[in-house]
């Protein structure tokens, strides 16, 4: 018996109802992101490799998929290289590219390569897959879709106000209440580290403190201090620990903590800028949350860094997050571009509004009307008919089959299609369609201009 097919972990088919409501979601960001003046952009789905490999730390680069090279690629390998079995020397000579990672580093290379024909500032948003060989868990995917959204060319933090209002707009079309926008700066991390002397461990302090809410204070500085931060330098976070109140209060606290750091205090200072901003505008749903233990890609982030945090009773990682990022084209030559943007987790959306019964019952309409086929006469005259109802918008279909009935009204309840049209030689004869709601039972005989006013 042959073996039953498999997809990879990690990957999932999709059926027609779940592609339906990914495709509500991708539709409410686009229109969000054309609203807000993004352009669309589309890159591949593989780059060469030396654009991808070195951009996202030794923990990415363990994470980005290789792609063979095609032909006899083992040629290129001498028998001491193959012995050696080390990755580093064989890799780069048996793969030259690499299923993308993100769609942010393929975003800088566009730019470096299309910089003489792009406007500046650009502002484009990009929806495509990406791959990533991580350990599959919920919310977590080895193929997933990113929607992204980045400015580059501007430093003015009107970009970042942007940015949170963009978030909030799309959660509000989306009816999804209850999100948490986190923000942090890259620069309050440095001056925090310049403060307690550890600007040579920054990422060990930041990884570290990104903890303080799974493991607690202690845990932390335990971390810390294994990490070789000097208990001097772990007495003088100890406000750290304590922050609290509103983001004002937080600011205030902050200012204290870094007063002897020039970096910690514009950090601070750009912050401020943002808050207030959104303080006169106001969010529709949303809620902006200032958090200082805040530290993903601070391999590229340079500025303000997002995380978005679903609703409290939603047990969900992050759903969104990006930041602001100076030299990011610099890894490809062009210099002093600054840029921010930020990113949609398609996936963990769908998941929330899976959970909390959001998605509206109109992202499962398909076909609305189901035409009977009792034989070759009466289906062409259903055909005319599905004809005229696809020409006013109504989604209409014939069973292909002159089946029977009970057959093809199964059919119509387990596609959950609410009417089906019966011709006969009664209609035949009088030029008339019987339309049946299937949820009510009840028949009516119209005539063909009656039935499309009946179904729109």
């Amino acid at each position: 018996m042959a073996q039953k097919p498999s997809i990879p972990k990690g990957t999932r088919d999709f059926n027609s109802e779940t592609v339906a409501k990914r495709s509500y979601i991708t539709e409410t960001i686009k229109q969000q992101f054309q609203l807000y003046g993004f352009q669309p952009i589309e890159t591949p789905s593989f780059e060469n490799s030396d654009t991808l490999m070195g951009k996202y730390g030794e923990e990415g680069d363990r994470l980005i998929f290789k792609i063979l090279n095609s032909g006899e690629y083992l040629r290129k390998i001498s028998d001491d290289e193959y012995q050696s079995r080390l990755e580093s020397a064989i890799t780069p000579k048996i793969s030259e590219k690499a299923l993308r990672y993100d769609l942010t580093v393929p975003f800088a290379r566009y730019v470096v390569q299309h910089q003489n024909e792009i406007e500046f500032p650009f502002k484009r948003y990009q929806i495509q897959p990406v791959w990533r060989a991580d350990r599959p868990q919920k919310g977590r995917f080895r193929e997933f879709c990113q929607c992204d959204a980045d400015v580059v060319g501007s430093t003015s933090l009107f970009q970042e106000v942007e940015f949170i209002q963009l978030y909030d707009g799309v959660f509000t079309a989306l009816n999804l209440e209850g999100v948490t926008i986190k923000i942090n700066n890259r620069k309050i991390l440095s001056g925090i580290a310049e403060v307690i002397s550890a600007q040579d461990k920054l990422i060990d302090f930041t990884v570290a403190l990104d903890k303080l809410d799974k493991i607690g204070e202690e845990k932390v500085k335990e971390e810390m201090l294994a990490k070789g931060i000097s208990k001097e330098g772990i007495v003088k976070l100890q406000p750290l620990f304590e922050l609290s109140g509103d983001f004002g209060a937080q600011i205030q606290s902050l200012k204290q903590i870094l007063n002897t750091s020039e970096i910690g205090l514009k950090g601070i200072e750009e912050l401020e800028f943002i808050n207030t901003a959104i303080s006169t505008l106001q969010l529709k749903t949303a809620r902006l949350q200032l958090d200082v233990t805040l530290a993903r890609g601070l391999n590229y982030y340079t500025g303000a860094i997002f995380e978005v945090s679903a609703p409290d009773s939603v047990k969900m990682g992050s759903i969104g997050g990006g930041g602001r990022y100076d030299d990011l084209t610099g890894i490809f030559g062009l210099k002093n571009m600054s840029g921010v943007g930020i990113s949609f987790g398609l996936d963990r959306i769908y998941l929330v509004l899976e959970e909390l019964g959001l998605f509206p019952e109109s992202v499962k309409d398909n076909t609305k009307v189901l035409f009977i086929n009792f034989g070759k006469e009466e289906a062409m005259a259903c055909l005319k008919a599905v004809s005229s109802l696809r020409d006013t918008g109504i989604n209409a279909e014939l069973y292909p089959d002159a089946a029977k009935m009970k057959k093809q009204m199964n059919y119509a309840n387990k596609r959950d299609i609410p009417f089906v049209v019966l011709v006969g030689d009664e209609e035949l004869r009088t030029n008339s369609f019987t339309l049946k709601d299937m949820s009510s039972g009840e028949q009516q005989k119209l005539q063909l201009e009656d039935l499309i006013n009946t179904l729109k």
